[in-house]
């Protein structure tokens, strides 16, 4: 069965939605039984109100650049259809899913709760219970886990969902340093020290099986080397 997760970031105007602060961006990476599939979803929005200094010093995003830029209702139903029935992966969960929540319900057009339709998995409360008494913010995970993030110096919600994929992948277990890829490989980052990934279509590993001649002649080796009964393999 495909498992299908979105790692998902947002920024905002601030930090409080009862307050009256808006999603002014969304950025999510696909990826399906752990591999990043380049189906994302990503989209700047107008909050219709100024965004505090303090939030523009942290992601860059001002109010003339939003200007001219979609209301969250022209794309809350792509954005809901993309989401449905994935596995949500965001670091500090709460803050993004109550933003969402806050959002969706200002429509007044039944859209359930987050936790209604997806499942949440936050990489906080896993990087806590994995390295207690640290630091376990992004830059901290990637210095961990040897991700590339030179190229994050302001907080984006594509590219956090990038890095938070690879740092997701190295917190469970999974191989983000391959460094296999050749060529074409639309996945690659050509910087020296960056992150080479395979490509999603990539064709599969071709399997050779033995044939029943090499089989047979297997086992009568197997025969010759232990004369006093089964060998290991044998057992």
């Amino acid at each position: 069965m495909l498992k299908r997760q979105i790692v998902l970031d947002t920024e905002t105007t601030g930090i409080d939605p009862k307050a009256g602060h808006r999603i002014i961006e969304i950025g999510c990476v696909e990826l399906v039984n752990r591999r990043l599939t380049g189906n994302n979803f990503h989209v700047y929005i107008n909050p219709q109100r100024e965004i505090e200094e303090e939030a523009i010093d942290v992601h860059g995003i001002t109010n003339e650049f939003l200007r001219d830029k979609p209301l969250f209702h022209q794309v809350a139903q792509e954005f809901f259809d993309y989401i449905k029935g994935a596995q949500l992966v965001i670091h500090n969960a709460p803050f993004d899913v109550g933003f969402m929540d806050h959002e969706f319900a200002m429509l007044n057009q039944g859209f359930p709760a987050t936790h209604d339709y997806c499942e949440v998995l936050d990489t906080l409360v896993m990087a806590r219970n994995l390295h207690p008494g640290q630091k376990n913010n992004l830059d901290a995970l990637c210095r961990r886990y040897d991700i590339d993030n030179s190229k994050r110096t302001l907080h984006g919600a594509l590219l956090d969902s990038e890095i938070l994929a690879d740092v997701y992948l190295g917190m469970t277990g999974g191989q983000v340093k391959l460094n296999l890829a050749t060529g074409n490989d639309s996945n690659e980052q050509n910087d020296s020290g960056g992150i080479r990934r395979l490509a999603a279509d990539r064709p599969a590993l071709k399997v050779v099986k033995a044939t029943d001649e090499e089989l047979q002649a297997h086992v009568a080796r197997l025969q010759v080397v232990n004369k006093n009964g089964e060998t290991l393999w044998q057992k």
